[in-house]
């Protein structure tokens, strides 16, 4: 499906090869503390996790150790690592040692987060319904380079174009707004333009308050494609048009996904670790935990924002982010994101 020209490029490309002997004095020191104690081995860590799969338990603290210290990359070193060394995939061989959670974390970990997202899609589109929520909350919170490398790795894994699929999937106002972003030309300079901003929150106005009916295209030309920073100036000047902010005006303009779609497009611009600490506080209250979105957002952004997440939803609900999720998680499932969170 799609663009039969796919950028012919392995994800796992740019990944440097671990420099064989930086190593070997740490090799030997005792691993008092696991965060990057000793330089990186892939070698030592692969082993490490293979004899902890071997034999008739499972050790599951010395897989946390490993993986929750790692970065990224590194994790995809260990993974080609213990292909080299065992001819195995590391994913089957944890699949079949682990379960429930802690494995869903774990498989999480082992994804490039981009290959991670790209898998969420996927399983948001497939089958009968759609999961509108998942497809919003990963398309209108990424950086264009985010963007990139999620269609990047959705050819990749599933040999289909990711427009294609969620043209196929959507439809109506929600459909242009995900494919106006799924464009990847948001403007992520600096500067801000205060002439543009107030012709912006106009327009706008004269979109929705005015006369809202197809006038969808100016909220997803403006929400999709300015900076934050410009976007900020420009929700000022709404403001100041309007007497309301932009969001009670969607709120009371748009219904469901289509504004679902657009409070979170904003959100992310005037504060995106608020938006996804908001999330995360909503998967944890409650009756149930909701374990997917805490996986989802905890291993994606753990590289990019988690430290201003962490920071934000201490802020916002006077405790911090470690304590929710120890009162609402369990077993080595809660070690796991302790760690990821430490």
């Amino acid at each position: 499906m799609g663009s039969s020209h796919s950028k012919s490029y392995r994800l796992t490309e740019d990944i440097r090869k671990p420099t064989i002997g930086t190593t070997s004095l740490s090799a030997d020191e005792p691993s008092t503390n696991k965060r990057h104690h000793h330089g990186f081995d892939a070698d030592r860590d692969a082993k490490k996790i293979h004899s902890a799969c071997k034999g008739a338990g499972t050790d599951e603290k010395k897989i946390i150790e490993v993986l929750s210290s790692r970065t990224s990359d590194q994790r995809q070193q260990i993974k080609q690592k213990y292909m080299t060394l065992y001819s195995k995939d590391l994913e089957e061989d944890l699949k079949g040692d682990l379960s429930g959670n802690f494995e869903k974390a774990v498989l999480a970990l082992l994804d490039l987060p981009c290959e991670y997202e790209a898998r969420q899609l996927q399983k948001a589109m497939k089958g009968a319904g759609t999961d509108e929520s998942l497809l919003i909350e990963i398309l209108c919170t990424r950086n264009n380079k985010e963007i990139v490398n999620i269609k990047d790795a959705y050819k990749q894994l599933f040999d289909r174009d990711l427009e294609s699929d969620v043209k196929s999937d959507t439809s109506g106002s929600l459909q242009k707004i995900l494919v106006t972003v799924l464009e990847a030309t948001r403007d992520e300079t600096q500067q801000v333009n205060a002439e543009l901003a107030e012709q912006d929150a106009t327009e706008l106005y004269k979109a929705g308050e005015g006369r809202w009916g197809t006038e969808e295209l100016a909220f997803n030309v403006v929400l999709a494609k300015r900076s934050y920073s410009q976007l900020r100036a420009t929700f000022q000047a709404y403001e100041k048009v309007c007497g309301k902010d932009i969001e009670e005006s969607i709120k009371s303009e748009t219904s469901g996904d289509l504004e679902k779609a657009y409070l979170t497009l904003v959100s992310c611009a005037k504060d995106c670790p608020g938006y996804f600490a908001t999330l995360l506080h909503k998967s944890m209250k409650g009756g149930g935990t909701d374990e997917e979105t805490l996986i989802r957002i905890l291993v994606t952004r753990a590289e990019s924002d988690l430290p201003a997440i962490k920071e934000k939803f201490q802020q916002m609900y006077k405790k911090s982010l470690a304590e929710a999720v120890r009162s609402d998680t369990s077993g080595d499932f809660r070690k796991l994101l302790l760690a990821l969170l430490h």
